[in-house]
Formats: structure tokens, sequence, C-alpha cells
């Protein structure tokens, strides 16, 4: 095989695995909420939010810090500016898709979020003053169309209000992290420094949430006391955080922008998935009520859909994107 196609597969290879790692995330995102919510009843969105985001953040900057140690000297400018950027673009997206949700629905959310898929190619187009081939265009519509299905998104109930806006632009931001990545000034960057910085980054707007929204000091400890959480946030940070990360950081440089974001638009049907099957097992686990949700034509139309966009592509790699 091509030494360049080879690295090609193995990178979109490693980034379906980023996928299915961030797929993950959704049912133990949601068992920890819950689990959260049973431990301090009554406490506000965003420091749930915050109180489940920021440790797995700060103990994915400490293990990389333990592996980085003895190379901390070595950070070049870019590394850190690198970082900074995709860290205040992943950690400004997660905090306003959340808030977003709070004001509209989880369908319309899910349609709008991987828009990133549709900008993309529109931000490249407009800055190489050439429209996307054919292809592109084709696979973005086909992207939409499974991520609407799949979040069974009904247009009647689509307003730009305060929650579409929000998950709008949340997608703007997730754009910026994945187009730093594409930048060709940071080519030489090493993906452990950038990812460091990133988790850093992430760590501070996190914990500074949680402790500006805690309801007590003592509130902020109270999670650490319980198995199931702690289980549940060492399985985040080191699965869905560190390696996911890692891997995004490492291996999404060696493929297009535009197809990066197409391939993201994988996870939702990773976490459709891994809904039928995995909350019970959790729930078990913590003592929640967390119900398995059921196999419906949602899942096989939209993640048809998107797998397909995904395969056709592929057939043209690098030639359209």
């Amino acid at each position: 095989m091509n030494p360049a196609r080879s690295v090609r597969t193995t990178a979109i290879l490693m980034l379906i695995v980023a996928n299915v790692l961030w797929a993950l995330s959704f049912p133990l995102v949601k068992a920890l909420v819950l689990v959260h919510e049973r431990l301090m009843p009554g406490t506000g969105n965003w420091f749930i939010v915050a109180g489940t985001v920021g440790p797995r953040m700060l103990l994915a900057t400490l293990l990389l810090l333990v592996v980085l140690w003895r190379r901390l000297g070595t950070f070049t400018r870019a590394e850190l500016r690198q970082g900074l950027v995709i860290g205040l673009g992943t950690g400004a997206g997660m905090l306003l898709q959340n808030d977003g949700l709070q004001f509209t629905s989880a369908s319309v959310s899910a349609f709008l979020t991987p828009f990133y898929a549709i900008l993309i190619p529109l931000w490249l187009a407009c800055r190489r003053r050439r429209w996307p081939s054919l292809l592109v265009c084709a696979c973005s519509a086909l992207v939409l169309a499974g991520v609407a299905i799949l979040g069974r998104f009904d247009l009647a109930t689509l307003r730009l209000g305060r929650g579409e806006a929000e998950t709008l632009l949340s997608s703007v931001f997730f754009m910026t992290a994945i187009l730093a990545l594409a930048q060709p000034r940071y080519a030489a960057n090493r993906a452990l420094p950038v990812t460091l910085v990133m988790f850093a980054v992430q760590a501070l707007l996190f914990g500074g949430l949680a402790v500006a929204t805690a309801p007590s000091a003592a509130a902020l400890l109270v999670p650490w006391t319980s198995g199931p959480w702690v289980l549940f946030t060492g399985l985040l940070t080191v699965g869905c955080t560190l390696i996911a990360f890692g891997l995004m950081n490492h291996w999404q440089p060696k493929i297009t922008p535009t197809e990066a974001g197409l391939l993201y638009c994988l996870e939702p049907v990773a976490a459709a998935i891994f809904a039928l099957f995995l909350p019970a097992h959790l729930s078990a686990l913590a003592g929640v009520d967390y119900p398995n949700e059921r196999l419906t034509w949602h899942l096989l139309a939209g993640g048809g859909l998107i797998t397909a966009a995904n395969l056709a592509l592929q057939s043209r790699p690098g030639k359209d994107a």
C-alpha cells in the first residue's frame, strides 16, 4: 500500500475509535448526572455541568503532566497557541451547547450541533475562493439529513431563540477547534503538549465555573464520596478524554478538515447504539433509574445516511475535500 494512503487509512480508523469513545461518554455522562442529582438534589444546571466536566479535565491534565514531566521545557509557542485555541474552542462549544439545551429540545440541539459539517466546507470555499465539489455538497447534505432523522428533528419546532442561537454558536466554536488542527503553521507541533494545554484550559474554564456556581465549598467535594461517581469520572477521564482527544489531536491533521467534520458526525450514531444496552448496566452499578433505549428506524436510517456520506467521500480521498 502507498505509504501516504496507509497513513490516511490509519488516521480515519483512529478517528473512528475517537468517535466511539466520545459516543461512550453520552451514557456515562447521563449516568454521572443522575448520580450527581441524587447526591445533591436541587443544585443548578450550570453547577452540574461544571461538576461533571471539570473533574475529568483536571484529572486528564494531571495524568498527562506525569507523562510529560521531563519534557515540559520543550513546549513551543506554536504548541501553546494551538492548545489554547483548541481548548477555548471545545470548552466554549460545550458550555454553549449545554446551556442551549435548557432552552430548546434535544432533537433540535442534535440537529444544529453538527452544523460544522456544513460550515467547514463553506469556510474553506471562501478562503480558497472556489465552491466545494459536488461530492462534498452531496455528502454534507446526506450527513445533515442523517442527523435530522437520528435526532427526530421536527422543522415545526425550530425557532431562532436563545437555545437555537447558542447551539449554532457552539457549532462555530467546535469548527474553530477542528480547523486549528489543520493549520499548516502548526504542522510541526506534537500532539501530547498540545493536548495538555487543551486540557488545562478546559480544566480552568469548567473548574472556575464549578467554584462560581457551587452552593457551598463543601458541595465541590461531595461527589468524590460516591464510588459510582468516581468510577464513571475515571472512565470518562481515561477513555473519553485522554485517549479520544489524544487520537484527535494526533491523527486529524492527516486528513482534511472537511473530512474530519463529516467523520465526527458518526459520534451520534455510535451514541445511539450504546444507548440500546449500556444504560441498564450503568443503572445497576450506580443505583439510578436510567433505562435502555429501543432500536428504531431513526437509528437505522439516520445512521445509514451518515455512514454512506463518509464512505462516499472516501471513494475519492483528498481530491474533493
